[in-house]
């Protein structure tokens, strides 16, 4: 049985109180503090007559019902079902009983509230389920006493207490209110994985209904009597800001209230904060139509303040930092300028990715009221406690004064973990004197920044006469951050080798995208990978799985970040379900596998040639998280990231003209159509026992280097530049 200490630390203490109506109520420092929303009822269930409100906690009323209080964003990575199936595995209590609700922001009990790195349930796991197991452990006690028994004499299951040598039964409901005062000890035991009977399963989306349903859920539902509506326009380049505009003819317009400059900017700027454009023209009005056109009618007159960029010029800079930049990361084991020399066969090849948008489905919107001491933001945020932070230094207020409300988000992808959004929804209100909903437009959005940086990385192999790997180096330049991870794989597998990050600088503004910088890693390592083992004469798995024996049994220099049997677990796994090295005529296969956001994923694509054009026809994946909570929702993480994977690997890309970008809506900026995604996808999980690791991320980087292999085994062309649609590259020798 998994023991598991219940006092970590002074902040994760257990709160238990009474609840007026009879029933108890869990609470937990280091869950999320929060005021209780309108419960999600299932049917058939009754309501409790009344809910205690705690820092963080879960609520069992009398009738049995679990609440729980799910304290991350919502992004659609299914967080408001997977959590509270974690607590109704260890409290032993029906699914259908367990209902779960959005809380709001609170800094002062929650350390982890936010969504990004896949790391909601990662954080949670051992709270959530140390919650469930104090329930059941003071309910059994409850129990115990009330009939005279120990508990040992006890058992628990789907919300009721037997008796293990007798007849009487009682339901979690009719004990919970004695079983308040119940102390908890320093250790509770947790169920083990083999017992799990919930954990593991497929549970559908709790919101599911509502979603298509049309139900108001996300930030652009939001809806306050008395709110005025909120248009921004920002500079047409970075490397602009505003000078003036033409207020007057724009506060006429009809449906027009107000028109004026914000400014953003705040002392000490956090990493989640705008850091292009501080300062925009407003204008406010009842609806979006009036708003809509006005910004039609905008005349700003905008000055240049620093180089207005262009592609050419990204370029060139990644060349020169290759050579000469700033390298702010590395690693090196052995000699490989030295062995390079003595090689029989020396393979080296370059690959770039350019910017690209979020393009999230919901654009950027936020709600805020302001007065002379207060602010309330309501909307779509993954980083609550930044946006909380910012929005204090902008309007002079204390922490305490300021509540953030989240709502479920239209797609996040990383485009909200940065809080401008929020910030000027503050400002605005703080003009007007009154609640603000803005909205952006979705040029507004794609052309904001933010973007995923454009990479270039040069790989470089040495094979001996034997055709084996004797050394490896990749440099990697980014704007501003380079793409190399030094430690990882192919660290620890080859005699020479070295890794170099390099950074390059631009005034466009970047921040992370799904899966950063991994996004590019993936598809140029395991593109130039395929190319090394052909160039071994050697199959491209049986050759990966050569380096990682070697990082198994005889790895080299110091502690790379994988573990090198799960990453080849889930290669022998992949290459099993796919039956790899058979294929029917016309089909042509690529390999890829890729570890980040501490989970392993191998995928092989499967692609024919129809009317001239590349199909993926199925895609096989192989994935090791850890214990899977939710099937259902896991195997959709894997499926959405290998389709974001392929669209963005193909058609995707931004390109700059004198700072601004060319790509404003997606009339020019290509996504993936439903035509162009595969026909079919198969996930298998690992199956094991260890603590749950991301998943919302580690689906989509293996993606773009399968597909590259499949391209170049379909077409007979390598693939070495993002968006692989018109960029063959021809290389020679």
């Amino acid at each position: 049985m998994t023991k598991i200490k219940t006092h970590y630390n002074r902040r994760s203490f257990i709160k238990v109180s009474a609840a007026a109506g009879g029933g108890m109520l869990i609470g937990f420092s280091w869950l999320n503090g929060c005021k209780p929303n309108s419960p999600e009822l299932q049917a058939g269930v009754a309501v409790p007559k009344e809910w205690f409100e705690i820092n963080g906690y879960i609520k069992i009323g009398e009738t049995g019902m679990v609440t729980i209080y799910s304290p991350n964003p919502e992004i659609g990575q299914n967080v408001r079902t997977s959590m509270p199936m974690i607590v109704a595995e260890e409290l032993d209590v029906p699914w259908e009983n367990v209902v779960v609700e959005q809380a709001p922001l609170n800094t002062g009990f929650y350390q982890n509230q936010f969504a990004g790195g896949s790391l909601s349930i990662r954080l949670s796991w051992n709270a959530l389920r140390m919650a469930g197991a104090a329930g059941k452990y003071m309910l059994l006690e409850a129990a115990a006493k009330e009939w005279g028994l120990q508990k040992g004499d006890l058992t628990a299951s789907e919300g009721v207490i037997k008796e293990t040598n007798g007849e009487r039964t009682i339901s979690y409901g009719e004990i919970a209110s004695k079983a308040v005062g119940i102390e908890v000890p320093e250790e509770l035991e947790l169920k083990e994985p083999k017992d799990f009977t919930l954990i593991g399963t497929s549970q559908k989306n709790v919101d599911g209904m509502k979603i298509v349903t049309g139900k108001p859920l996300f930030g652009w539902d939001f809806h306050r009597d008395g709110m005025k509506l909120a248009m921004i326009e920002h500079p047409p380049a970075f490397g602009m800001k505003v000078k003036d505009f033409n207020e007057d003819e724009i506060k006429s317009m009809p449906g027009v209230k107000d028109a004026f400059i914000i400014d953003t900017s705040i002392d000490e700027p956090g990493m989640f904060d705008e850091k292009g454009f501080i300062q925009l023209v407003a204008i406010v009005g009842e609806s979006t139509w009036p708003l809509m056109q006005a910004k039609k009618a905008l005349r700003v007159n905008w000055e240049t303040v620093s180089t207005l960029e262009n592609s050419n010029m990204h370029r060139e800079r990644l060349e020169k930092a290759l050579t000469s930049g700033e390298v702010t990361e590395s690693r090196r084991d052995g000699n490989p300028e030295a062995a390079f020399k003595k090689a029989a066969k020396v393979i080296e090849r370059s690959y770039t990715a350019p910017f690209i948008a979020h393009n999230t489905l919901e654009p950027m919107n936020f709600f805020a009221n302001v007065t002379a001491d207060s602010a309330e933001l309501i909307g779509p945020t993954q980083t609550p406690e930044a946006l909380e932070g910012s929005v204090a230094k902008l309007l002079g207020l204390p922490l305490e004064n300021i509540t953030v409300n989240m709502t479920r988000i239209g797609g996040g992808f990383g485009r909200r973990l940065y809080v401008h959004f929020g910030l000027e929804a503050a400002a605005i209100s703080k003009k007007i004197g009154g609640p603000v909903q803005l909205i952006y437009t979705r040029e507004d959005d794609m052309t904001q920044g933010t973007y995923r940086p454009t990479y270039k990385s040069v790989y470089k192999a040495g094979l001996d006469e034997n055709n084996k790997l004797i050394a490896f180096t990749v440099k990697g330049a980014g704007m501003p951050d380079g793409p190399v991870f030094p430690n990882r794989f192919p660290a620890g597998t080859v005699e020479n080798y070295s890794a170099e990050k390099i950074k390059a600088d631009t005034n466009i503004t970047t921040g992370a995208w799904r899966a950063p910088r991994s996004n590019f890693t993936a598809g140029a390592e395991q593109s130039f990978l395929d190319e090394v083992a052909e160039l071994a004469g050697k199959d491209p798995i049986d050759f990966r799985l050569e380096l990682f024996d070697r990082a198994i049994n005889d790895p080299v220099g110091a502690e790379h970040e994988y573990e090198a049997e799960r990453y080849a677990g889930v290669l022998k796994l992949v290459k099993e379900k796919a039956n790899w090295g058979t294929s029917a005529a016309g089909v042509h296969r690529g390999v890829a596998a890729y570890f980040c956001h501490s989970t392993y994923v191998a995928e092989i694509f499967d692609m024919i040639i129809e009317n001239g054009q590349p199909v993926v026809q199925k895609v096989w994946c192989a994935v090791d998280c850890g214990i899977v909570v939710n099937k259902d929702g896991a195997r959709n993480m894997i499926e959405g990231g290998v389709i974001d994977g392929i669209g963005h690997g193909m058609y995707s890309q931004l390109t700059f003209e004198n700072g601004a970008p060319k790509e404003m809506n997606f009339d020019k900026y290509q996504l993936i159509r439903h035509s162009q995604a595969p026909r079919e996808i198969e996930v298998f999980f690992v199956e094991n026992e260890i603590a749950p690791t991301g998943l919302g991320e580690p689906g989509l980087p293996p993606a773009i280097g399968a597909l590259a292999n499949a391209l170049y085994k379909a077409k007979g062309v390598r693939y070495y530049d993002q968006p692989f649609m018109g960029t063959e590259r021809r290389v020679l020798g």
